[in-house]
Order: C-alpha cells, then structure tokens, then sequence
C-alpha cells in the first residue's frame, strides 16, 4: 500500500508533535505504520495524508518493538470505506 500520512498524537497537554511515516497496510478499520513516536495503547491520533483524502482520528490497538523500530496499529474511530482508493 505505502501511502505517505502525517500522524499527531492527541494529548491534552504539551507541546503538539507530528511525524511523516508510511502506512504499509489498511483497511476500512486498521491501519499499520513505524513510527518513532512514543506511543502506547490506547493513545489516541490524528492520520492525514498530504491531499486529505484521508482525515481520521484511530485509536493504538497493539505496539510492537524489535530492533530499535517500532511498528503500530491503530484502529479508526470511525468506518473509513473508500480512504484506500481515493
């Protein structure tokens, strides 16, 4: 899939944080991307992409270290049908 997106954690306090990364696999439900964030489950974000196609709050279902790296899944709040194709 590779689809360039922006993700900003959304945290009540602090400074706002974003991160270019790639989403490599999605559905109308989930997606998964690396990331360098230090995200937890449960941590809610915000997922764009560059056109805007895709503007969607998701929720961290699973966290996954290896290596230094990082690999997330988020679910999407809401039901996404077409973000993949547009």
């Amino acid at each position: 899939m590779r689809l360039p997106v922006e993700i900003t954690p959304l945290r009540t306090a602090g400074a706002e944080v974003r991160e270019n990364t790639v989403i490599e696999f999605g559905t109308a439900n989930e997606a998964l991307f690396a990331s360098r964030l230090p995200l937890e489950f449960a941590d809610r974000l915000k997922i764009e992409n560059a056109d805007g196609s895709l503007s969607a709050e998701a929720a961290v279902v699973a966290v996954h270290f290896e290596l230094g790296r990082r690999a997330v899944a988020v679910r999407f709040s809401e039901n996404i049908p077409n973000w993949i194709i547009r």
